[in-house]
This record gives C-alpha cells, sequence and structure tokens, in this order.
C-alpha cells in the first residue's frame, strides 16, 4: 500500500532517535511505498537533510518563512487581498473575506472559552467544541480554493476578531487580560501553527493519492492528516512515543510570551490535540504515560493501542553478550545534557557515594552535544563538582563525549561503568535506559514518566530531587556484584523481547493491516445510493505494486480497478480481457 508519512522536524530533516525511527520504518518495510511529507522547522534542518532510496516521493514545507514557503511581500494595511502559496496569489472577494472573518472566529472563539485559570489545563473529551472542527475545516478548504492564509492571518481584521473574542464573556480571566502586543504575539504563532494549512498537497497528487497517512507525532505533524482525512477520507494513524501537548506546556516556560498569550496558545495546542485523536483512525503511544496523556486529551480508549518503540539492538550485542556485569567501582551517566536530567542530584548522590566507598568514580559521558539550555546546565554542573570533589584532574567525577578522547560510541559508553544511573525530574520514554538494558547493565533510575514500565523490576527505581536514596541504591549495587550480573541480564532479556527495531516494525505492519482493513472506500464509485460507503467497493488487486499487467501499464492502476461496477458486471478490462 501506498503511505503517507508526516513528520514535524523528522526524517528526513533531522539526525538523532527521532530521525532514525522514521528511516528504519521506511527502510525496514519495503513492502509498502511511502511517500513523505515533512514539515521543516529551520533552515538547518532543510540543509542536512538526507533522503533515503525508498523509492517513494519526498516532499518538505519549510515553516521558517514568513508564508509557509519563502519569504514574500506584505500585502497593503487592510487588504485581505493576496494569499500566497507555492508562489502563487488569488485575490480574495467579499464573500471569501466573510468566509475568512467567521471561521476565524469559531476557531479562536473555541480557543478563548473559559477552561479554568490555568493556562495548561488539560480539556477532556467532554470539553470537545465544535466551533475548533469548524473553524478549522472551513479556514481549510479557503486555503484551497483561494490560496494560503499567510497574510490573513496576519491582517488587522484576524486581530480584531481575536480580540472580540478575548473580551467575549465566558472567556477566562487571563484571556480577557490580553493587551494588543499579547494579541499580535498570538496571531504570529497562530499563523505559525496554520501554515500546514496552506500548503499544496491536499490534491489528487499529493495526499489524495496515499492509502493512509502517519503522523509520526501529534500537534502539526497531524495536521496534514486531518485535512488529508477531510478531504478524501484518508484514514489517520498517529504515532506518539510522548505525549506532544505535554511537550508543549514543558517548554511553554521558556518561551518569552506573556501569561495570556501562552494560555491562548496552550488552549489552542489542547484543541488541536483533541480534534487530533478524535479524528484519527488509530492513536498509539509507547507508553502508558503517554496513553494517559491521550486519555484525558479526549482520545477514544477503543482506538488506542500501544507500539513500544524499536531501538537497534546489533549495536549493543557485544556488550550485551559478555560475561561481566562492569567495573564495580564506577557509576555511570549517559545521555544529553539538560535541565531535565538533573544531574545536580546526582552530583549530591555521588558525594554521599564517595563518602560511603572512597574509591569510587563517576563518569559523566554526553551522547549529543547540548541544546542552549544544556549549556548553562553544564557550566553549573561543572562548577559544583569542581567544588564538592576538589582535586583537578585527580577528581573522582568526570565529563566526557563520546568520539574523540572519550568512549568511541554509545555502547562503550555504557561499558565504561558497573552500574548505569539515571536522576531526570521528567521523562517521556527512557530510550538511554533502555540501551543500558540492552548492554546487559544494572541501572538505578528515578520514578518519572514511564521508567517504571520501562525497566519492568529489572532495575532500582528511588524518587526524584532524593540524593540519599539515590546514593543508597548505588551502593546496593556497588557492593554486590552477584546482583548486578542478575539485574542486568534481566534487564537485557526485556529489552530484546519489547523493544527492538523488529518487534516494532512487526507490530506496525499489523496496525497498517488492521487500519487499512477499517478504512471505507474513497470516491464516488465507493458509495451507496443513499451516500455511505460501499465496503470492499476496490478489488485488493489494484493496491498491487508491481509489473504483473503488463510492460504498457506497468505503473500505473488497470482501467477495470477504477470502476467496481464494472467488475461485477463482467465487462471487459485492460487488453480486452474478461474480468
Amino acid at each position: 500500500m501506498r503511505i503517507g508519512l508526516l513528520t514535524d522536524g523528522g526524517h528526513p530533516c533531522a539526525t538523532g532517535e527521532s530521525g532514525a525511527w522514521c528511516d528504519r520504518l521506511v527502510r525496514g518495510l519495503p513492502q509498502h511505498e511511502f511517500d513523505l511529507f515533512a514539515l521543516v522547522r529551520s533552515v538547518e534542518q532543510e540543509a542536512c537533510g538526507a533522503f533515503p532510496e525508498h523509492g517513494g516521493r519526498v516532499r518538505t514545507a519549510p515553516l521558517w518563512a514568513d508564508d509557509g514557503h519563502r519569504p514574500g511581500p506584505r500585502a497593503p494595511k487592510g487588504l485581505l487581498a493576496r494569499m500566497a502559496t507555492g508562489g502563487t496569489a488569488r485575490p480574495y472577494g467579499r464573500r471569501e473575506r466573510q468566509w475568512f472573518t467567521d471561521r476565524l472566529a469559531d476557531l479562536v472563539a473555541a480557543v478563548c472559552a473559559a477552561g479554568g485559570e490555568d493556562e495548561t489545563a488539560v480539556r477532556g473529551p467532554a470539553d470537545t467544541d465544535p466551533r475548533f472542527a469548524d473553524g478549522l475545516y472551513g479556514l481549510a478548504e479557503l486555503a484551497r480554493e483561494h490560496g494560503g492564509l499567510a497574510t490573513a492571518l496576519r491582517s488587522e481584521a484576524a486581530v480584531q476578531v481575536l480580540e472580540a473574542a478575548c473580551r467575549a464573556p465566558g472567556t477566562a480571566r487571563t484571556v480577557q487580560s490580553a493587551t494588543v502586543p499579547d494579541l499580535l504575539a498570538f496571531a504570529q504563532e497562530l499563523g505559525r501553527a496554520l501554515r500546514p494549512l496552506s500548503l499544496d498537497w491536499y490534491d489528487e497528487r499529493g495526499l489524495g493519492a496515499v492509502d493512509l497517512c502517519h503522523a509520526a507525532s501529534g500537534g502539526a505533524a497531524a495536521l496534514p492528516g486531518l485535512l488529508a482525512g477531510h478531504f478524501f477520507r484518508t484514514p489517520l494513524l498517529v504515532s506518539e512515543d510522548g505525549a506532544r501537548l505535554r511537550e508543549h506546556y514543558l517548554a511553554a516556560g521558556s518561551t518569552l510570551l506573556n501569561a495570556p498569550a501562552r494560555a491562548l496558545l496552550a488552549s489552542f495546542h489542547g484543541r488541536l490535540a483533541t480534534e487530533v485523536y478524535r479524528r484519527a483512525t488509530i492513536v498509539t503511544s509507547g507508553t502508558t504515560h503517554a496513553r494517559r496523556w491521550q486519555e484525558r486529551c479526549g482520545a477514544d480508549p477503543a482506538k488506542l493501542r500501544t507500539l513500544r518503540p524499536g531501538m537497534a539492538a546489533d549495536h549493543f550485542a557485544e556488550l550485551g553478550e559478555r560475561d561481566d556485569c562492569g567495573p564495580g567501582d564506577t557509576l555511570v551517566w549517559v545521555g544529553r545534557i539538560e535541565p531535565a536530567k538533573d544531574l545536580t542530584t546526582l552530583l549530591h548522590a555521588f558525594a554521599e557515594v564517595r563518602g560511603a566507598e572512597p574509591g569510587t568514580r563517576l563518569r559523566i559521558i554526553t551522547t549529543a552535544p547540548p541544546g542552549p539550555r544544556g549549556e548553562g546546565h553544564l557550566v553549573r554542573c561543572r562548577a559544583l563538582a569542581a567544588r564538592l570533589f576538589p582535586g583537578g584532574t585527580a577528581a573522582p567525577v568526570s565529563f566526557e563525549e563520546t568520539g574523540g578522547a572519550g568512549p568511541s560510541g554509545a555502547a562503550d559508553a555504557y561499558a565504561a561503568g558497573g552500574v548505569v544511573v539515571q536522576s531526570s525530574v521528567a521523562e517521556g520514554f527512557p530510550a538511554d535506559l533502555v540501551a543500558a538494558m540492552l548492554c546487559g547493565r544494572a541501572t538505578v533510575s528515578t520514578d518519572v514518566g514511564a521508567v517504571v514500565e520501562t525497566i519492568g523490576g529489572t532495575g532500582l527505581v528511588v524518587p526524584p530531587r532524593d540524593p540519599r536514596a539515590l546514593a543508597g541504591a548505588c551502593l546496593a549495587l556497588l557492593r554486590d556484584p552477584e546482583r548486578r550480573a542478575r539485574l542486568g541480564a534481566a534487564a537485557r532479556a526485556r529489552a530484546l523481547e519489547l523493544f527492538t527495531v523488529e518487534r516494532n516494525l512487526a507490530d506496525l505492519h499489523g496496525l497498517y493491516l488492521e487500519l487499512i482493513a477499517r478504512a471505507p472506500v474513497r470516491g464516488q464509485a465507493a458509495e451507496r445510493a443513499d451516500g455511505g460507503p460501499r465496503p470492499f467497493a476496490t478489488p485488493p488487486e489494484a493496491h498491487v505494486l508491481d509489473t504483473w499487467t503488463g510492460p504498457a501499464t506497468a505503473g500505473r492502476k488497470p482501467s477495470w480497478a477504477t470502476d467496481p461496477r464494472a467488475v461485477c458486471a463482467g465487462t471487459r478490462g485492460a487488453g480486452g480481457r474478461d474480468v
């Protein structure tokens, strides 16, 4: 079957685990043809993309430009006249301007509806507001017929609609207090979030040609899938390793927006998450933690499936099959440094470990460059380590990077210690812990996110931000090599059973078959007289990607496959043969 793979900043425009997941999917299921539709968040992402030879099409949409494709001239003040998409522009008439105003009013009225004073309040299924869907799909229809919405969404008329919605009776006090700068800031963020509506993907040569859409995450990546379902009734599969809405809430605190703009933006993302879960045919989660967020946002439990993330086990096979359980005097932390990893607690815990076992070492090994916030956290951690453990190069704590003078790769990093420690205060799917499990290492981790359900009793778990408990668990394993070996072997067996690429691809292939079997046939030929779908209206041979129909018809659907009534009546098909 042909699958439209929808990504946001991921494959083919990203490196790391997010890009590797999509790459494994495309290469690991060669029986399917993948068309990639990637949203690109920056110039750097667009420049670093590497397209695999997967046999399908690749279409990218740069969202870092003003109009969703490339920077263009602004329209005259007060004029909703020229919309841009793909370099084209069409004038809006009076009817189109009224349609835009009405649909935008529907959408922002749902966003501004009272939901409490908490700007991160998550609405449940009972809070579904039909005005959000009416506004979203109405704007999408307008963009499809008359060009993009970028100019209209940053116009004076759009800001006036926002202000009227914020001042309407029944809105929360935080929203009612929005000033003009807050409205302008939210209008800019809203225009950026709705840029997928202005893409030229929604035709028979784009998403209309795929059998199903698979969004690699919720949020913006799933938005083109919603529109494909609206225009073509294409079924949508949404896969989330974590909860995209939760990620937005965690990132909101680091923005420069004021409270009213943050509240509006949080409400918009909450409404979008609810609509994605409502319209998706199947929604998968990598963990129970993410599934609880999905249910809280309105996902129907009957639609939810568990799809555990997979990792390449062969990278850790040599270390995992060894008999030794690692050096008994060394703790190791492996990952990307960022504030949520809470290395401060780890350093304080190691001070207690060092007091009980003076010969113990701690190696902090980074596998990826830290981000802007991670740089500051790393500087503070180095200063704290120097204060807690003076001694220069002889200090028991070392900060290293994979490659160069440090370990050559992730497997070598895990081999450097007998106990792998994780001290996070927030975690989605703990990929670093799974890698440690594949290496056969005993682990000590904090009870956050999906940690407990991932390790499943094959490691020690302590409360977050508790240095004494973390130190006690580390000492218990350092002093008991037999227990370390037993836990490490159990951890590797669990990881090989649940978290391999092969298991992930097999489960995903089964979901594809389940989804396409349940999906209604699209098109006029698939409709009954009463307007409902006609089951099994398209013969299965129409989806065969082969040249069995002969060289003259290779690469296109047989003519008889486009009209099932001709098949039922015994008409003649391609080549004049009875079918």
